[in-house]
C-alpha cells in the first residue's frame, strides 16, 4: 500500500467518530474513510458469529477503496473480529484495535495499582480488559463498572451539564471505585464526558481514552511499516453509513467536533 493511501476506520455507529477524531488529531497528515455499520447498530447485542460476519464485510469494502491500514474503533467487535479483520486485510496491513494498545499501554505503566474501567454492560460482562491487563500485568487489579446510562445520555446531548454529572457522580463512587488509580473510558462515546469525569476525580488520577491510546498505536504501526503521509494531504475524509438517517448525520457534530456530509453504502445487498 502507498504511504498515501487512507486509513479504514469503522464503528457499528457514531462513538467511534472520537476516535477518528482522536486519529486526526494524532495524524494531521493523513486521510480516513469512516465508516458506520448503522444498518447493524448497535452490536452490544449481537451474537460473536454475526459481529465477525460484519467486520469482515465492512473491512474488504475498505480494502477495495485502497486503505492502508485498519482501525476497529468499536469495543465490541474488537473484543470479537479482530483475528478475522487481521484475516481479511491481510499481513501488510496494520490492523488496531481499540482494546490491546489500552492494555498494553496500562499493564507497562501501572505496577501494583488499581485500574477501574467503565463501558457498556456488554463490554464490562465479557471482563475483556480485565482479561487482558491482568494477563499482561499481573500486579494489577483490574475493577469494572457498567455504566449502561451513559451511552444512551450523550447520544440526546446530555453531558457538560448538571444532569449528566449527577449520574457521572453516582456510577464513579460506587465503594469498588473508592482506590482507583486510573480509569480507563471503556466505550468511543465517553471522550465527551472526559472533563466531567477529570472533575470528580479532581484531576488526582489519569484518564484512559482508548481512542487517544490507539492513535498512538497507529501512528507507531504505520512508521514501523513506513506506511506515514509526510505530506498534508488535500484530500478530504470521507464518512460513510450502510444506513442513512438524517438524524445521524445531525449527531456526528456531537461525537467528530464538526458537521459531516455521509455517503451510503448498501454493502449489505
Amino acid at each position: 500500500m502507498p504511504s498515501s493511501g487512507p486509513i479504514g476506520i469503522f464503528d457499528s455507529g457514531i462513538g467511534g467518530m472520537t476516535v477518528a477524531q482522536a486519529i486526526r488529531k494524532a495524524l494531521p497528515n493523513e486521510r480516513f474513510i469512516y465508516f458506520g455499520d448503522t444498518a447493524h447498530l448497535p452490536y452490544g447485542d449481537k451474537s460473536p458469529e454475526s459481529i465477525r460476519h460484519y467486520a469482515a464485510r465492512i473491512t474488504q469494502y475498505l480494502m477495495d477503496q485502497k486503505c492502508k491500514a485498519i482501525v476497529i474503533a468499536c469495543n465490541t467487535a474488537s473484543a470479537h473480529a479482530f483475528k478475522t479483520v487481521c484475516d481479511v486485510a491481510g499481513p501488510h496491513v496494520p490492523v488496531i484495535n481499540v482494546i490491546d494498545p489500552v492494555a498494553q499501554y496500562v499493564a507497562g505503566k501501572f505496577k501494583k495499582q488499581n485500574i477501574g474501567v467503565i463501558g457498556t454492560k456488554g463490554t464490562i460482562a465479557s471482563r475483556v480488559y480485565v482479561n487482558r491487563i491482568e494477563k499482561l500485568n499481573k500486579s494489577l487489579k483490574v475493577i469494572s463498572n457498567a455504566t449502561p446510562l451513559l451511552a444512551s445520555m450523550i447520544e440526546e446531548g446530555f453531558y457538560n451539564n448538571k444532569i449528566s454529572q449527577t449520574i457521572i457522580n453516582s456510577y464513579l463512587s460506587k465503594p469498588n471505585f473508592k482506590d482507583i488509580d486510573a480509569l480507563i473510558l471503556a466505550c468511543t462515546h465517553y471522550p465527551l464526558i472526559r472533563k466531567e469525569v477529570d472533575l470528580f476525580y479532581k484531576k488526582k488520577i489519569e484518564i484512559i481514552d482508548n481512542g487517544e491510546v490507539a492513535a498512538s498505536a497507529l501512528k507507531a504501526a504505520l512508521g514501523e511499516q513506513d506506511l506515514l503521509n509526510n505530506r498534508k494531504t488535500k484530500t478530504k475524509d470521507i464518512f460513510v453509513v450502510s444506513d442513512y438517517t438524517e438524524a445521524f448525520e445531525l449527531s456526528t457534530k456531537i461525537f467528530f467536533g464538526e458537521k459531516v456530509v455521509l455517503k451510503t453504502a448498501r454493502i449489505w445487498k
